[in-house]
């Protein structure tokens, strides 16, 4: 797997990862959805220049012209959900493109530990075929990286993609080692920023806390 750490170019995509992560700044929802997506549209921009294109002629009111264009049938797999703020500005890039959604959560795997013991489930799962197309799945926060896993695992009996791209906000070394061990050698991983390590919680460490409760308020 290809990894393109985008925070180690200095970019506009540097101030929206501050804000997201300040911890006044972020408890303005809307504010933090919306960087969210400005990241999500920054990290599809990246993302297209990797993808096939081809000419392609048109008329305009005065002459025939060509264009290069995206030669790619793509398909977006968010994971509910944390993850919509951000499928939702790559949905702004990639306007044409099929939708997929997965909901996983952790669930607890013991009472002594319940912090800190948890399992990956896989609840709810909408996409249409995979079968020879360009897959983008989307989680702002690669931690464990085993949600991603499990995801991957589940959309597998519904084709093979001829491209797999995983775009994140925030992610964890950790992580991303995981997925990159499991993930085929051409794919790639888009991601604003990629922080040391996880805390006891599996929390990202510095992070910004829970994208999904910030974005839509606390869970039960």
């Amino acid at each position: 797997m290809t990894i393109h750490n985008l925070s180690q170019t200095n970019s506009i995509l540097n101030h929206y990862l501050y804000q997201i992560r300040d911890e006044t700044i972020q408890k303005d929802r809307m504010k933090f959805r919306r960087n969210i997506e400005r990241i999500g549209e920054i990290l599809s921009y990246e993302m297209s220049k990797s993808l096939d294109f081809k000419s392609r002629k048109f008329k305009t009111p005065l002459s025939i012209s060509s264009f290069n264009k995206m030669n790619e049938n793509i398909v977006i797999g968010s994971i509910l959900r944390a993850g919509v703020p951000l499928h939702n500005g790559v949905l702004n890039y990639f306007d044409e493109a099929d939708n997929a959604f997965v909901s996983a959560f952790r669930k607890k795997s013991s009472d002594s530990n319940p912090e800190e013991d948890f399992e990956i489930v896989i609840e709810y799962l909408a996409s249409p075929s995979l079968e020879g197309k360009t897959l983008v799945l989307v989680d702002p926060m690669l931690a464990t990286g085993l949600s991603m896993i499990n995801v991957f695992k589940a959309l597998e009996r519904l084709g093979n993609p001829k491209s797999i791209h995983v775009l994140s906000v925030i992610g964890a070394q950790p992580g991303v080692d995981l997925i990159q061990d499991y993930l085929p050698e051409n794919a790639h991983l888009w991601i604003g920023a990629i922080d040391e390590k996880l805390n006891q919680k599996g929390y990202i460490i510095p992070g910004l806390g829970d994208a999904g409760d910030l974005a839509y308020g606390q869970k039960l």
